[in-house]
């Protein structure tokens, strides 16, 4: 049996840390604030003991990046129609959009190394 999906709609599905999940539909327009904003009023039965005080601590993951808060489905240029795995996770900040980068440019001009004994 095939569904039909509406192709201005975008299929979510979200992963906790436990491994459940849960599917969603979003609008290409919704920012990833507006995801987590939307989750944490619908807070899925079953997910009861990941259930986070307030939804500005839900981040969302998308291909090993934290999505900031202003970040829309539609610039992610998500197949329309289609489901789109990603994890949702409580963290209170996000890191800084260059902090990698920058640590290794570190690294590369320090010298670092270690004496054993």
């Amino acid at each position: 049996m095939t569904s039909q999906r509406d192709p201005d709609t975008v299929n979510l599905r979200l992963i906790l840390v436990s491994g459940k999940t849960q599917d969603f539909t979003f609008s290409p327009n919704d920012s990833a604030t507006d995801i987590a904003r939307h989750v944490f009023e619908n807070w899925p039965v079953g997910w009861e003991e990941e259930q986070v005080s307030s939804p500005s601590i839900l981040r969302l993951i998308f291909q090993g990046r934290f999505l900031h808060g202003n970040v829309t489905l539609g610039a992610l240029k998500l197949p329309p129609g289609r489901t789109t795995v990603m994890h949702l996770v409580a963290r209170e900040t996000l890191p800084e959009p260059n902090s990698h980068g920058q640590r290794n440019r570190e690294k590369t001009t320090e010298s670092s190394c270690c004496l054993l004994l």
